[in-house]
């Protein structure tokens, strides 16, 4: 995998900055955990890496990459399910990609298989359960076989057998090569996926380190603060 490059980053709407002047890669490897208090910027940045958003001002860009683009993949708190059954879902994002009509169905199949929904494949994907949906998108981004894969609060409205199934199944993707980058408000779940912390407040980059350093040893007044549950302040 390529390093993705964030060079001096900045995102406005209407002239309130979101994202300020954030400088950074991400590169293979470690499970990259974005955290930080609500409205502090974090589904926001993964947007911007994932190119579903311009900067403002700054760049985003697959270092080394000729057409700027890498394989990749996100899911969302809420997943968009298509008026169609829970394989088909599979299916279309994978015609998208430009898989033949065979090896949709093939691979279709076996990823669905491997996130425990083959019993519910041809039902409607939208009468699934939350957590259903959202395995469902796991899986039809997997299927896409991406390099990175970026998580928006993957399990923000799940109960929590739900949200353990969803935490298994990102374990299972990540050990099959791909990068995981997400955000979670959840600190435990930050613990349990991350091996390093992206402490995002009031749009800026204020601290990025190991876990375990993250909780027991803040390098920042903000993220003590964060981690104590203290309100941000300006």
């Amino acid at each position: 995998m390529l390093p993705l490059v964030l060079d001096q980053v900045s995102f406005s709407v209407n002239g309130r900055s979101i994202i300020d002047r954030v400088s950074m890669e991400i590169t293979e490897g470690p499970r990259t955990v974005i955290i930080g208090h609500n409205g502090a910027g974090k589904s926001v940045l993964m947007r911007l890496c994932h190119g579903l958003l311009q900067p403002t001002s700054g760049s985003v860009a697959w270092k080394g990459s000729v057409n700027g683009r890498r394989r990749q993949a996100m899911v969302f708190q809420r997943p968009v399910m298509l008026r169609r059954s829970a394989l088909a879902n599979i299916i279309y994002g994978l015609k998208l990609a430009g898989t033949t009509p065979r090896e949709c169905e093939m691979r279709a199949r076996d990823v669905i298989d491997a996130v425990g929904l083959s019993d519910v494949a041809e039902r409607p994907a939208r009468v699934l359960s939350g957590g259903e949906q959202q395995r469902l998108a796991l899986a039809r981004a997997w299927a896409l076989g991406p390099e990175v894969l970026f998580l928006d609060e993957p399990t923000a409205n799940l109960d929590p057998g739900a949200s353990r199934d969803v935490e298994t199944l990102i374990g299972q993707i990540r050990a099959g090569g791909t990068k995981i980058v997400m955000t979670t408000h959840n600190l435990g779940q930050a613990k349990r996926l991350g091996d390093e912390i992206l402490f995002l407040n009031q749009g800026r980059l204020v601290e990025r380190t190991p876990v375990e350093q993250f909780f027991t040893k803040p390098a920042s007044a903000e993220a003590d603060a964060f981690i104590r549950g203290e309100l941000p302040w300006n």
